[in-house]
């Protein structure tokens, strides 16, 4: 919408017909920016449909689901991703173990859990259901930081192409979704995916190196690397990768 007065209106989508295109990303409003639709339901086929396009649901309980694509995008390139001094003691010797799709509900549900500072979560029970579907489907990957058998933090996303879409991530030690970042970071970089969507900006992220991209440029590069495969899932930890 860049250097244009036109006035879009916000889309509703229908429930049970998955097959209805979302309308151009252009059309997202400004304000609040990015809402692009509402509406739909969650099904694979939508969710899918969705990613490739750039678009992602974000809502909170009592709300219809809402539709998304912000101008700018927050990137992330797993080349760039940032490893402080004392980040890279804790991957050498903290004792943490990583690992890849072993324990996806659990990451969800800890992402889900309550945070300092912040009341409710959009990663409702619907959500939930819904990302456990994509995961089965072998879409949806977690990346776990254990400690002695318990679940530290980690991470969930979305891998289609060669884009890993990062969707949440939690900690209940320090530095344990850092931890499972890089070690992510290092396999997609082994792997060839040259891209992570992290959305939205935050304090967390932009200091692990995330950066903007205009939407359009960002539509592009999924249209060049979600046209390629990638990783099968599910996926797996080289020990090699595993450490910086």
């Amino acid at each position: 919408m860049s250097g244009s007065n036109q006035v879009y209106s916000l889309t509703w989508l229908h429930p049970g017909r998955s097959d209805e295109p979302f309308p151009p990303v252009e059309q997202a409003l400004r304000e609040p920016n990015g809402l692009l639709a509402a509406g739909g339901d969650l099904s694979l086929p939508r969710l899918l449909n969705a990613y490739r396009h750039g678009i992602f649901p974000w809502y909170e309980a009592g709300q219809p689901i809402l539709w998304w694509s912000p101008d700018p995008r927050t990137v992330l390139y797993p080349d760039r991703v940032r490893v402080s001094r004392s980040l890279k003691k804790t991957l050498r010797n903290a004792g943490l173990r990583v690992t890849f799709d072993q324990a996806f509900a659990d990451v969800i549900k800890g992402c889900a859990g309550p945070r300092r500072g912040v009341h409710g979560t959009w990663i409702t029970y619907g959500m939930q259901q819904a990302f456990l579907q994509m995961h089965r489907a072998g879409y949806a990957h977690s990346v776990e930081v254990w400690r002695e058998g318990t679940l530290a933090g980690g991470l969930y996303g979305v891998g289609l192409g060669r884009v890993f879409f990062g969707e949440s991530m939690f900690s209940r030690e320090r530095d344990a979704s850092k931890v499972a970042l890089v070690t992510l970071c290092r396999h997609l970089e082994h792997w060839g995916y040259p891209l992570i969507d992290c959305q939205t900006p935050s304090d967390h992220i932009l200091r692990m190196g995330a950066e903007s991209m205009a939407r359009h440029r960002f539509s592009a590069r999924l249209d060049q690397l979600c046209a390629v495969p990638g990783r099968p899932a599910p996926w797996s930890v080289d020990e090699t990768l595993a450490i910086v």
